[in-house]
């Protein structure tokens, strides 16, 4: 791997190297979702005026993805605004009057989004029978009794014993087992429910982490996920209205829609790659040929830059980090990348003639019996339908009509993708008819349904810590590129945004806006002297 330290040639002062004019720095940002336009937001009405966004899709938002189907729309990615209190994302819907048609039932306070916080959640089993509502309280109490739990290892500093394995699904499944199995007021019949509630629980919990187990997520710094405070809300009129709220002020010349990136080519001080390929565009001007650094499209096109602020998923990063920059990433960063993680978390959506399910019932879960005693949560490609949790009910009616929001995640989620929605409304009718015990369930009328593993833009829908990765290596994702002693004296070519560079909010659109703001503050104070 190359060394990525500023070499003896190169100048410690950042603005000396292309800026010598006073000219304004050039800055491509990479990405046009909610970290993306964060930035380029935040830059230019600072000052900023060579602002370029290159978007590799036909549509700006990112996992952001909002579905018109009728009167309704459907969220394909992002959903719930989580928290209140100083989340941006809140205030721009509080503020554009985005949440003016938000029921209260629309305003969940569960650690577990709902769409609606009204009615009950039904657990029923594949054997056609609903779990007793006073059982479920029980196991949800001790399921969310050792769910704080997890969170003591890294908010109070706990060691995590051996045994554990320093996983969030291992701690958990034993834990939570011992203690089933020890109540003394429980008869076989209701522990061997319990038992198999353990698993549902935790896929519930991986879709919610994006991870395919949570046996994946680390348990010593499951606690450092900063939680909001205020309830979680869903904007009625689609989320994309807060990526349209944030691309208001963007001039349409900025954005360029159907421009993937091939190559990042950074550090002209440690290669002289950069002038041979800029020497094959004979369209640039003599003075861009010595700039630090250069952006490689797929159209062939070389755009040069001051600043390049990278905001692709942490799954893009995975998949293509050897060949998107140029010299290669320092090998910490390259770390930071394989050791954090992230997965796919899918919907299927199935709209109904009409309902079937009961006005109280806000969410069908399903919880296999056979499952009391299993570790994995790893099923063979045909049974990939056992991995779906649950299927939530939408509210209100009056807005969405008859539907149900499927969830599925992991490795299963891939092989869902790869089925045609004929498949997949198939299998799914055949759980529903199974779990209510009614056989007459007819086939839904429409089917939608995500893709974000398979979506070579995307590779999985958001980020955890995985087992063996910590914050850390979330901040060493954030740094900036070349590395520099001081934050005063770095030349910032590179630098890196999105949910996945953010410590306390990673997951979360407040998280991608947070950093996207973030980067633009860098770039700011660089150049203060110049913006004045």
């Amino acid at each position: 791997m190359q060394s990525c330290e500023i070499s003896a040639d190169s100048t410690d002062d950042p603005l000396s190297s292309g800026l010598r004019t006073k000219r304004q720095p050039r800055i491509v940002v990479i990405g046009a979702g909610l970290a993306g336009l964060s930035a380029a937001k935040a830059l230019l009405e600072s000052g900023f005026t060579d602002v370029t966004i290159l978007e590799a899709t036909d549509r700006i938002g990112g996992r952001v993805q909002s579905v018109k189907l009728g009167h309704a729309t459907f969220e394909l990615g992002a959903t719930w605004i989580h928290g209140s209190h100083g989340n941006p994302v809140y205030h721009l819907a509080e503020d554009n009057g985005l949440l003016e048609e938000t029921t209260d039932g629309e305003r969940s306070v569960g650690r577990i989004s709902l769409y609606s916080k009204n009615g009950v959640a039904y657990h029923l089993t594949n054997n056609g029978q609903r779990i007793p509502k006073d059982v479920v309280e029980e196991f949800s109490d001790l399921y969310n009794e050792v769910y704080n739990l997890t969170q003591e290892f890294f908010q109070r500093g706990k060691p995590v014993n051996a045994e554990s394995q320093n996983s969030v699904g291992v701690f958990t499944r034993d834990v939570v087992r011992k203690r089933v199995k020890a109540d003394p007021d429980d008869t076989e019949a209701v522990k061997r429910l319990k038992l198999a509630m353990i698993q549902q629980y935790l896929k519930v919990e991986s879709c919610e982490s994006s991870s395919h187990s949570m046996d994946e997520v680390s348990l010593s710094e499951f606690g450092e996920w900063t939680e909001i405070p205020g309830a979680h809300h869903i904007i009625p009129c689609g989320f994309i209205k807060i990526v349209e709220i944030l691309a208001r002020s963007i001039p349409e010349s900025v954005i360029q829609l159907r421009k993937p990136v091939k190559c990042i080519h950074w550090n002209q001080s440690v290669s002289k790659e950069i002038e041979r390929v800029a020497d094959h565009n004979s369209d640039l001007p003599e003075e861009d040929k010595g700039s630090d650094v250069f952006v490689e499209c797929e159209d062939c096109e070389f755009i040069p830059a001051d600043h390049v602020i990278v905001t692709v998923s942490l799954g893009v990063l995975k998949k293509r980090h050897e060949s998107l920059f140029h010299p290669r990433l320092p090998e910490e960063k390259v770390m930071a990348i394989e050791k954090l993680g992230i997965n796919t978390t899918d919907k299927i959506f199935l709209e109904f003639e009409e309902p079937f399910w009961s006005s109280e019932c806000n969410s069908i879960q399903f919880v296999w019996e056979d499952e009391a005693e299993s570790e994995s949560l790893t099923y063979p490609e045909e049974l990939w339908y056992k991995k779906i949790c649950s299927f939530d009910v939408l509210y209100p009616p009056e807005r969405y009509g008859h539907v149900l929001s499927g969830w599925i995640c992991g490795e299963e989620a891939l092989i869902m993708e790869k089925c045609d929605d004929e498949t997949v409304a198939e299998t799914c009718t055949e759980m529903l008819r199974k779990f209510t015990g009614n056989p007459n369930i007819p086939k839904p009328r429409r089917i939608l349904r995500s893709s974000w593993g398979s979506n070579p833009n995307f590779r999985g829908s958001y980020s955890y810590t995985q087992v063996g990765s910590s914050g850390a290596d979330v901040e060493k994702l954030a740094k900036p590129l070349p590395y520099a002693e001081s934050s005063k004296t770095a030349p910032m070519q590179v630098m890196f945004s999105g949910e996945a560079t953010h410590r306390k909010y990673y997951s979360t659109t407040h998280g991608a806006v947070l950093s996207g703001q973030r980067e633009a503050a860098r770039l700011i104070e660089m150049y203060q002297d110049l913006l004045q």
